[in-house]
């Protein structure tokens, strides 16, 4: 345990009306379709829970009591909740999040690319996690969608329910998908792309999306009813 996790769990801890509620449910949405091989889905799930890892990102989602799920999806009809709502509350939730993560098997492996599905099955599982500050679904993919509703079509319910969508473009065979994503599937405040390069490039981009949605926001959260100045801890 780092020095500064020590003392964050020292303040929540000792301090008097520190419970801070849900700051954040995030859907990992993961593209299993067929443009996937094996080696890439691994690439993709191994890369995530590295990313959960981070001494960053988890002293974030601890501290900001997250709700997590995963959904691994491909063509119409053809999306899984591989990993239900969990709740993120100490470190050893966050080790077994990304060891389930680690070991989730692949549903599917030669089906097409349904963004807009993908996004509506996502976006319905919101209902069952009430009181998170921030609703973010983080979807990774590495095409256009080819099949099912578009995106955009899905987007104006997602923000009736203050949803915001964020987005990783695999560019490995689709140098335009950044700017797709960007037109089609992100929305909500402060809602961006991440591109990777390729799938090698993939852990690094995960890693740096994850820091930014989750690190950035979840530090500036301040400790209820406290004016001693270890409540102003920030994570950098």
């Amino acid at each position: 345990m780092t020095a500064l996790r020590i003392l964050i769990s020292v303040v929540l801890f000792f301090l008097p009306g520190v419970a801070v509620a849900c700051d954040l449910a995030l859907a990992l949405a993961v593209d299993v379709s067929g443009s996937v091989d094996q080696k890439e889905y691994r690439v993709q799930m191994d890369g995530l829970a590295a990313g959960l890892r981070d001494p960053i990102v988890s002293e974030a989602l601890v501290r900001g009591r997250a709700q997590i799920m995963v959904v691994q999806w491909s063509g119409s009809s053809r999306q899984q909740t591989s990993i239900p709502w969990t709740s993120v509350t100490t470190f050893d939730d966050v080790e077994r999040l990304a060891v389930a993560i680690e070991t989730a098997p692949r549903p599917w492996r030669n089906f097409s690319t349904a963004v807009g599905e993908a996004l509506s099955h996502t976006g319905a599982a919101f209902a069952e996690v009430q009181g998170c500050r921030r609703r973010i679904i983080d979807v990774s993919g590495d095409g256009p969608s080819n099949e099912g509703m578009e995106p955009v079509e899905v987007l104006t319910q997602l923000r009736r329910w203050d949803i915001t969508v964020n987005a990783i473009a695999i560019e490995a065979s689709e140098p335009d998908l950044t700017a797709y994503f960007f037109e089609n599937v992100i929305r909500g405040e402060g809602a961006f792309v991440i591109t990777a390069a390729n799938f090698a490039d993939y852990p690094a981009q995960i890693r740096r999306k994850l820091l930014r949605e989750v690190a950035r926001q979840t530090a500036a959260l301040p400790v209820p009813n406290c004016a001693n100045p270890l409540c102003m801890v920030k994570i950098q």
